[in-house]
């Protein structure tokens, strides 16, 4: 049937099941495969689940737009700059997105009832990531001191954000003020501002610029312990 044909729930979701049954292949069963195949080197590289439950890392559409909604786009790039389990969940993560687009596309057609079923069938399935991190996330429960300064500082987060533990927040606040002032780039030694994303290294915990290495917010929300680039250097000596 054409990607373009308008499909039933049963059909959308038998689709679903199968693409996301290759991508879990892809990070699980076959991952020493999947991993070498994300040459950093390499240009641009995505992870497709295809129909057939056949998973690939590929080149991204050359038209556009493209037939189907594209996988995230570069997932080699991180490979190396990041721990294994880390960059695996990461690539989950976009992959859980990628089917829900690809499904929600093919199920443009559907009326209101049918689109509600549709997601209670795919959400009755673990997702990419339950299953790679061998866990379900909380539900309706606040997350509290990780122990990752990357996501949970009580000063150096994204701005505006409510804080994770808003008793110490209040307790820390004139501290968290006297410390920033003194807080410079490990990369381009600027100085703190509240209005850009910052990460903490856990190895030397000195501070940088996300954009100035390359974190991103939610890149770092995969990131249980995050090594700057100058650690990550030594530790490749």
């Amino acid at each position: 049937m054409a990607s373009s044909s308008l499909r039933t729930v049963e059909e959308i979701f038998k689709d679903y099941n199968a693409r996301r049954s290759a991508l879990v292949r892809a990070l699980t069963y076959d991952v020493d495969d999947f991993y070498s195949q994300c040459d950093p080197d390499k240009e641009n590289l995505c992870l497709y689940g295809h129909p057939n439950e056949a998973w690939e890392v590929a080149l991204p559409a050359e038209e556009v737009p493209s037939e189907l909604p594209e996988p995230a786009l570069g997932i080699n790039f991180a490979r190396d700059g990041m721990n294994k389990k880390d960059w695996l969940s990461l690539v989950a993560v976009h992959s859980d997105c990628w089917l829900l687009s690809v499904a929600f596309y093919f199920g443009a057609r559907l009326n209101r009832n049918e689109r509600k079923r549709l997601f209670s069938m795919m959400n009755d399935l673990p997702t990419v990531f339950e299953v790679v991190t061998g866990q379900k996330p909380v539900k309706d429960k606040p997350t509290v001191e990780s122990g990752s300064k990357s996501r949970n500082s009580t000063k150096r987060s994204i701005d505006g954000q409510p804080r994770s533990n808003p008793k110490l927040a209040d307790e820390s606040y004139e501290d968290d003020k006297e410390e920033q002032g003194d807080t410079f780039c490990g990369s381009c030694g600027g100085g703190y501002n509240s209005d850009e994303f910052w990460i903490g290294c856990d190895n030397c915990e000195r501070w940088y610029h996300g954009k100035c290495v390359k974190i991103t917010p939610a890149k770092a929300e995969m990131i249980n312990v995050y090594k700057c680039p100058s650690c990550q250097k030594k530790a490749r000596q």
